[in-house]
């Protein structure tokens, strides 16, 4: 790149990264917000929240990243046009293409971002992400127990302790289930959730046991150690699968058949490997209705505010049919063509309309008259 090309770069790359960081902030920001049932409801740190929450922002760049582009361009682009310093670039000599190189550059780089994001880091991510909710889901030690609380885990079992240490140590345990039998309240000085046997049981230790028979029968037993079983107590529903949007590319166009979620939802799977490798296109469509809203038109003192909304809302309903096209896909297999053809026809559209405007090497000088000079060669 020329020094010209070099500082043209610069000054786009610059609003553009501002705007995608804003974008991000805000999305994390909602992320957080719908997770904090893991801390409400499921007795999760503030860490894992965190955790989870920044493993879900490769998922949320195939919608960041093109929208950062878009707006970025267009502040940039339309400080740029407004000061004459494109102007100035169209009389000093440069062509069209000289001069939109730069953020075109820009825009494939964005889009080879997004597709290695897309192909390698989103399914990481949120195949982590869906371990750890699943780890939060199933957590015995947070969804039985609440430090301070009585807590009726389930039908039949309530469960107190006085206080948690950080190891994990329950301390002035007292349980109560109630069956069909009778009841049976247990109070222990101590215990810890473990697994015995590749069953969770809750560990008591220095505590007693009073059973309560229907015939009103009291049976009391002291212990050192006992051993509570908490699997009747567990949700057998409860079950790690992975979803469309943590799979790999390779399990997305291939697909186990032999598994029956897979046989019946193959035409889902192939829509999202497919939305894969078409959502980073969308950079390039929407640098393209950026350039072409501000670069493609002719010098205005007053702005390019109309320019700029018609491609915003172009980009928009751009964005919106691809969304419609990825639902239609997961019922019929061919329609995943349509999926590359709207952004690539979009950005084509574009580029024709920047290219077709004729370029004005002219640098309008103020005046009384408003008169265009020609510049000095």
């Amino acid at each position: 790149m020329t020094l010209i090309e070099r500082y043209l770069f610069r000054q786009i790359l610059g609003p553009i990264l501002a705007a995608v960081a804003a974008l991000a902030a805000v999305a994390l920001l909602s992320q957080g917000l719908r997770g904090l049932d893991l801390i409400v409801e499921r007795g999760q740190s503030a860490w894992i929240l965190i955790k989870v929450t920044a493993l879900a922002l490769p998922q949320l760049m195939t919608m960041i990243l093109p929208i950062g582009v878009f707006v970025g361009a267009l502040l940039s682009l339309n400080r740029l046009h407004t000061e004459q310093e494109i102007v100035v670039c169209f009389a000093g000599g440069m062509s069209r293409w000289r001069v939109i190189s730069p953020a075109v550059r820009i825009a494939v780089f964005a889009a080879l971002i997004a597709l290695a994001v897309n192909i390698w880091v989103q399914p990481l991510a949120s195949r982590t992400m869906r371990e750890q909710l699943y780890s939060a889901r199933t957590d015995l030690a947070a969804t039985l127990v609440k430090e301070g609380e009585f807590v009726q885990a389930s039908k039949g079992l309530t469960v107190y302790t006085q206080s948690i240490d950080q190891n994990g140590l329950l301390k002035n345990l007292f349980i109560s289930v109630a069956g069909e039998d009778g009841q049976t309240v247990y109070t222990a000085q101590e215990g810890r959730i473990t697994k015995n046997e590749g069953k969770p049981v809750l560990l008591m230790r220095y505590g007693s046991s009073q059973e309560f028979a229907k015939n009103g029968v009291l049976n009391f037993l002291s212990f050192d150690e006992y051993a509570f079983d908490l699997s009747p107590y567990m949700k057998n529903d409860v079950y790690l699968r992975y979803k469309t949007s943590d799979r790999w590319l390779h399990e997305l166009f291939f697909p186990n058949l032999q598994d029956q979620w897979e046989q019946r939802d193959q035409l889902k799977l192939l829509a999202e490997g497919h939305a894969r490798l078409s959502a980073p296109l969308y950079n390039i469509t929407f640098m393209a209705l950026a350039l072409a809203a501000v670069v493609g038109g002719g010098f205005s003192r007053v702005g390019y505010g109309r320019r700029i909304a018609g491609a915003a809302g172009i980009a928009a309903v751009t964005r919106i049919v691809g969304f419609g096209i990825l639902a239609a896909c997961e019922d019929s297999a061919w329609l995943n063509i349509l999926q590359y053809l709207v952004p690539a026809v979009t950005a084509w559209f574009a580029f024709r309309a920047l290219f077709r405007q004729r370029v004005n090497r002219y640098v309008p000088v103020a005046s009384d008259q408003g008169a265009l000079m020609p510049s000095a060669s």
